[in-house]
């Protein structure tokens, strides 16, 4: 059970949307497919579930082609895309039960029921689509795209528009699936990925800057080890007493009486600032390091050439 990725390419008249991407996907995973707008996620995962076809390269799930085996992957594919397709003028039950009837399912009015409970639609299933919310119709998205128990499960923005309240529901759901299936969704929200991926893959302009699990990420980063001290108001600080520290590269003002220190190493060089500020009689009011974040390496890998 799998998704392989090989050179994939598409272009389009004169852009290269993909260039040459390569990637796989494995029982238990859960990819976090990130990148900025334009950097190609959506065309990948539109090839991925047999929308458009690609310029070369190839793409199997769970080992059929996209291209040459189009029918049988999507019966083992559920996608949930970006701009979700529902039928508007539909009951939810109603729509559930048409889809689960396309696929052929001997069992839909269980799948169905087995699906409004999953996706906590159970007080909404008698609605019109058009009344719901836009977070109940992502639920509904959802529901749509396990509906045929699918080994792979492909989705674009699953947890847009949804509240708080939903959101933690989701993310649920998703990590139930993922533990039996193969699972790749993109998003822009990075806590997404911290809370539910094991790994993450980063595309910018059409090529893939980063292929890694999540607790190796810190090996990747290149952000700077960043100190910030507050000290008691009125103190008058030179600077000059912090640059004999080893490793400090920065010392920047925030206010009056706050600042950034920057060290260059990964050494913690938080002693060495308390024990100068103490020699200069500068009385810390408070003191936060900041260590890097999800945002901190996707804005690093798609900003840099």
């Amino acid at each position: 059970m799998s998704i392989e990725v090989n050179k994939l390419t598409k272009i389009y008249g004169s852009q290269k949307a993909l260039d040459e991407v390569s990637f796989s996907v494995f029982k238990g995973d859960i990819l976090g497919f990130l990148g900025p707008n334009g950097a190609g996620k959506s065309t990948t995962m539109k090839i991925l579930s047999c929308f458009i076809p690609q310029t070369s390269g190839e793409a199997k799930i769970t080992g059929l082609d996209v291209k040459t085996d189009s029918l049988a992957v999507r019966r083992v594919l559920g996608y949930l895309p970006e701009h979700n397709p529902l039928y508007k003028d539909m009951y939810i039950k109603e729509y559930l039960l048409y889809v689960a009837k396309l696929y052929q399912l001997d069992n839909s009015a269980r799948r169905v029921r087995d699906m409004i409970e999953l996706t906590g639609l159970g007080r909404e299933q008698h609605k019109l689509i058009s009344q719901i919310s836009k977070g109940y119709r992502q639920r509904v998205g959802l529901a749509q795209a396990m509906i045929h128990d699918p080994q792979v499960l492909i989705m674009d923005e699953p947890t847009s528009g949804l509240d708080p309240n939903q959101l933690a529901e989701i993310r649920n759901v998703i990590r139930e699936i993922g533990k039996e299936k193969v699972v790749i969704f993109s998003t822009h929200i990075m806590q997404e990925v911290e809370a539910l991926c094991n790994r993450v893959v980063i595309i910018n302009k059409g090529r893939i800057v980063l292929d890694d699990k999540i607790e190796k990420l810190s090996a990747v980063s290149q952000v700077s080890n960043t100190i910030t001290i507050q000290f008691a108001p009125g103190s008058r600080v030179d600077t000059a007493s912090f640059r004999q520290i080893d490793d400090l590269k920065d010392i920047q003002p925030k206010n009056e009486n706050s600042f950034e220190f920057t060290s260059s190493g990964d050494r913690d060089i938080r002693v060495e600032l308390f024990d100068a500020s103490v020699a200069a009689e500068l009385k810390i009011i408070r003191m936060e390091q900041r260590s890097f974040s999800m945002e901190d390496i996707f804005q690093q890998l798609t900003t840099n050439s």
